[in-house]
């Protein structure tokens, strides 16, 4: 990003002292904007002449001319340009790159170098770095600084030396503060350490600033440099971007902005559009990675076992600011939250609630137009006055996350007759959906992932734009499941007959008196009245109960196969009715599946609706307990040939003998598995020419001695491997030429059973980047034993903790 010092370093190189000898022509030129060559060339050509003329006692042109430079036009200058450097020894820095065009147009006017010449270039955005050479090892991507270093600097800057600011209680404090905003950034290190040195060295003068960080970054022209190379980035952006990248100021500071979260509602706001065979989320996603390369978000991760490695962004508390002031200057989006100003200007489009914001329905409603309002996040406790029927322009309610939320408060949700994209997610207090969704006829997304809802209603096959829905949580297979949750029950509850007596009893009282839910429930921001009571008993706990097992996965109505836009469903049971299969067997645009039920009564008519989803990606497939998976998946011939991604959760004994030819296959994860054969099964992986991620998840295989042995040229693309919780791991061997793509191996044991020598040929895996260990605490020697074997590897990979 702007700030990180790529030219002050660049061009401190350039005038060291030891290359000014080594090369014959030296350079150093800015790429301006807008970008025209024949200007570019004739900057260049200036300063390569000047070098002449200082060797020479004037300026030569050559052929005894004396045309100047800016006479000459492209064709005279790019001939010139090759007179004076070719077959020297040239350093050349052309600082400032913001196109792949720009580079084209200047390397194609450029004469053949000599082969001990370099050309350096800065630029922020990474997708250029690559352009420009196609050799990794040649792009330096500068980090921000280490805390211990961006303090040093900071103290440097204020004092005029380094101190000890720990002897400055005071300051301190203030000072972490003030290194959180620059998180690193030399840029706004030097420019507000440079500020606060000609201040008094007092506490409260560094608090006014990070108080009012915002108006200072705007007004104080001491800081304009911040703002000024920050904002470049932002100019620079194209159209498509800057709306992308003023819409994350919705979200809280420091807060991990899921990318699956944020590429839908993109689409979902109309940024991103289908294009031919891309569709709009997946065009959305490409924006992600735009402004990820030119480093206008940072990469993070939500989870240690994401599908994708980047699953999820943060913005730079200053990149943040400059986002948030464009925002409101455009009436895009207001964020309500504490101390926030109540005078709004124009028409705003996207409300963002914080949980700090404490006003009350008088004060939000003099505050916010909601009939203007196109978007709606709520972040902390939901509020019944947050939604009103006036928000007749609403397209996107998203509530991920948010607490208060119960059944009742759907029934208003139901009426925003233009919502788009609606996210309950992680909302454990919704239990049931109203039959008035299907009002809901424009929505595309319906995220209920992490609800208690067991079943959607019947109008939902109304919803024939729906493009996503998700519900229900995926943990691992039922009995699992079962097993963790009855483990610590006593004996007399897990009888049906004594447990529904307690349930009856329970209702009874609640209905009475609801606010009990609440201390049941434990959780005060909750508001449930008698019908959600209601709600709760008879369409949860119940039917639950009655089924006499745990229950994972949701029940989806009749009609479903009439939602022909459907691209992602999950997570579904199965065991409800055979007729449902036939249901997803025309849904013949998923590209992802997540089931659960599947058994030995309906694999067949699974296996037959798998063979007509012919764009089909991705698949989960999880069962309980015996016979499981077991003989289920026999009956597929071949997988779809779009598939890619394959989960399999529940007792399988043996691999499906189709996996075998199963080419097209990139990810595959096993869990309860309990896979028998394990040397056969790993050469039948092996020898899967793309597989590229494998993830062996607890009780994948069965055995109390696991060891795998990695052969070579097994594994040929696998970058990442995951072995997490594996019963009876003895070792891990990897031998020389196995998996030599291996980037990333991810391991999570237990303390009691990891050796010193469960790993062992680490040193062999060429490719290797990071080991992931979790955070449990292991033994001494495995740990001394693991790093040794990480320092033994050429590649010097990382060891990792999370």
């Amino acid at each position: 990003m702007g700030g990180l010092g790529k030219t002050a370093l660049v061009k401190d190189v350039y005038e060291s002292q030891k290359l000014i000898g080594m090369f014959e022509k030296r350079a150093c030129v800015t790429v301006l904007r807008p970008f025209v060559l024949k200007e570019f060339l004739q900057s260049l050509l200036t300063q390569l002449n000047v070098q002449s003329s200082e060797k020479k006692g004037a300026i030569d042109f050559g052929h005894g001319t004396r045309n100047t430079v800016a006479m000459m036009g492209v064709e005279e200058l790019i001939k010139e340009l090759a007179r004076l450097i070719e077959g020297k020894k040239c350093l050349i820095v052309l600082d400032d790159f913001s196109s792949t065009a720009e580079w084209d147009n200047i390397i194609g006017s450029f004469p053949k170098l000599d082969s001990s010449s370099q050309i350096v270039i800065t630029t922020r955005d990474e997708s250029i770095a690559k352009h420009c050479s196609e050799k990794q090892q040649n792009i330096y991507k500068l980090e921000v600084l280490k805390d211990n270093d961006a303090l040093y600097l900071f103290t440097r800057k204020v004092f005029k030396e380094a101190i000890d600011l720990d002897k400055h209680p005071a300051l301190i404090e203030e000072a972490k503060v003030i290194m959180k905003k620059c998180n690193g950034l030399p840029l706004a290190i030097v420019t507000i350490g440079g500020f606060l040195a000609n201040q008094p060295k007092k506490a409260m003068e560094w608090r006014k600033l990070n108080e009012h960080i915002s108006a200072e970054l705007e007004m104080n022209p001491e800081l304009e440099a911040i703002r000024t190379i920050l904002s470049k980035s932002y100019d620079g952006l194209p159209y498509h971007l800057k709306s992308c990248f003023l819409y994350l100021s919705i979200f809280p500071e420091d807060y991990k902005i899921s990318r699956r979260r944020l590429t839908r509602r993109w689409a979902a706001e109309g940024y991103s559009r289908d294009i031919r065979e891309k569709s709009a989320e997946e065009i959305a996603d490409t924006y992600f990675m735009e402004l990820m390369d030119r480093s206008m978000i940072l990469p993070s991760q939500q989870s240690a076992r994401s599908r994708k490695g980047i699953d999820s962004c943060q913005v730079h508390d200053l990149m943040r600011e400059i986002s948030i002031s464009r925002s409101m200057e455009e009436s895009l989006v207001f964020r309500l939250e504490e101390s926030c100003s109540s005078n709004v200007q124009g028409r705003v489009r996207h409300l963002s609630i914080n949980s700090n914001w404490k006003g009350d329905r008088s004060e939000f409603g003099s505050v916010v137009d909601s009939s203007r309002i196109r978007s709606l996040t709520v972040f902390g406790k939901l509020r019944p006055f947050f939604i009103s029927d006036k928000m007749r322009l609403l397209r996107i309610l998203d509530l991920e996350g948010a607490s208060g939320l119960v059944d009742h408060h759907l029934m208003q949700i139901a009426k925003l007759l233009h919502l788009k994209y609606l996210s309950l997610r992680g909302c454990d207090k919704i239990f049931h959906l109203p039959d008035s969704i299907g009002n809901l006829t424009q929505l595309e997304t319906l995220d209920l992932q992490r609800t208690s809802i067991t079943k959607l209603p019947k109008t939902i096959t109304k919803l024939r734009k729906l493009q996503y829905i998700r519900a229900s949580d995926i943990e691992g297979d039922d009995s699992d499941i079962y097993e963790r949750v009855t483990k610590d029950v006593p004996k007399l509850v897990q009888n049906r007959g004594c447990l529904l007596t307690i349930l009856s009893v329970v209702f009874c009282v609640a209905c009475c008196k609801p606010p009990i839910v609440n201390y049941l429930f434990n959780d005060t921001d909750a508001n449930f009245n008698r019908r959600d009571v209601c709600t709760l008993f008879c369409c949860a706990c119940f039917p639950l109960l009655a089924k006499g097992a745990f229950f994972s996965g949701v029940k989806i109505p009749r009609g479903i196969g009439n939602m022909k836009a459907l691209h992602t469903m999950g997570f579904v049971n199965l065991t409800w009715s055979k007729a449902i299969i036939g249901e997803i067997k025309r849904l013949t645009l998923l590209r992802k599946l997540a089931v659960t039920g599947i058994s030995m009564k309906n694999g067949q008519e699974f296996c037959s609706a798998l063979a007509h989803l012919s764009n089909l990606e991705s698949l989960l497939v999880q069962s309980n307990g015996e016979p499981g998976l077991h003989g289920c998946l026999d009956g597929l011939s071949s997988p779809p040939k779009k598939l890619q991604s394959l989960k399999l959760y529940g007792n399988l004994v043996e691999l499906p003998g189709w996996i075998n030819d199963f080419h097209n296959l990139v990810k595959l994860t096993l869990r309860s598995s309990r896979i028998l054969e394990l040397c056969d099964t790993i050469e039948v992986l092996g020898k899967l020419p793309n597989l590229g991620s494998l993830r062996l998840w607890a009780k994948s295989f069965q055995g109390e001695d696991i060891s795998f042995n990695f052969h070579p040229e097994t594994f040929p693309s696998l970058t990442v491997l995951e072995l997490n919780s594996i019963d009876g791991l003895k070792s891990v061997v990897f031998e020389e030429g196995a998996m030599l793509k291996l980037e990333l191996l991810d391991f999570c044991g237990s303390n009691e059973e990891n050796s010193t020598g469960l790993f062992s040929g680490l040193p062999f895996l060429p490719s290797l980047k990071v080991f992931k260990l979790d955070s449990k605490t292991y033994k001494d020697d495995f740990m001394e034993y693991l790093q040794g074997q990480l320092g033994e590897n050429p590649n010097g990979p990382i060891l990792r903790r999370y």
